[in-house]
């Protein structure tokens, strides 16, 4: 037997159930709830459960968002796959590449060796000994020619460097 039961309980407890209380019940009924102990106590419980296991299920996402993940998932894959070989070709590449640069920079150097050699000659051809300050000893005319030219270059490097510079922080 229980302590106290109301008629219009069941009524209550179907709406609840059914997910339409409050909005699509009667004005009668909401002003009996209002009203009866036992109904408004059956209220409150139910709709305090109905939230926490409203909180409580995971929300999963949607099968369209799963099928799309799992599809960029396996392109990924495949990229990632098809992407190693062609990792080690670069590799290569770059290898031959630098090794390459390194034999003709080595053949350059030995070819402007012989090159240079009519440098040393220069100045005796254009007669700068005469410019050469005979308070100088041990200086040879070849050397007052290349000194000049060696600064010249690396000052036109300097200036090359200073506007690189410049230029890459005002970016």
């Amino acid at each position: 037997m229980t302590p106290f039961s109301c008629p219009r309980e069941k009524e209550v407890a179907s709406q609840l159930k059914l997910g339409q209380w409050p909005h699509a019940s009667a004005a009668d009924l909401r002003a009996h709830v209002a009203a009866c102990r036992t109904c408004s106590d059956l209220v409150m419980v139910s709709t305090a459960f109905q939230t926490i296991r409203a909180a409580s299920t995971p929300q999963l996402p949607s099968a369209g968002s799963l099928w799309w993940r799992a599809q960029l998932r396996r392109r990924n894959q495949a990229i990632e796959r098809i992407s190693r070989p062609l990792l080690g070709a670069q590799i290569f590449a770059w290898v031959i590449a630098a090794l390459v640069g390194i034999a003709g920079a080595g053949w350059a150097l030995r070819n402007t060796v012989r090159w240079l050699a009519w440098l040393q000659e220069l100045p005796r051809a254009l007669n700068l000994g005469a410019l050469v300050p005979s308070a100088l000893p041990g200086f040879s005319g070849s050397l007052w020619f290349l000194l000049p030219m060696l600064a010249t270059l690396a000052l036109a490097g300097g200036i090359a460097v200073y506007f690189t510079l410049e230029k890459l922080e005002k970016r």
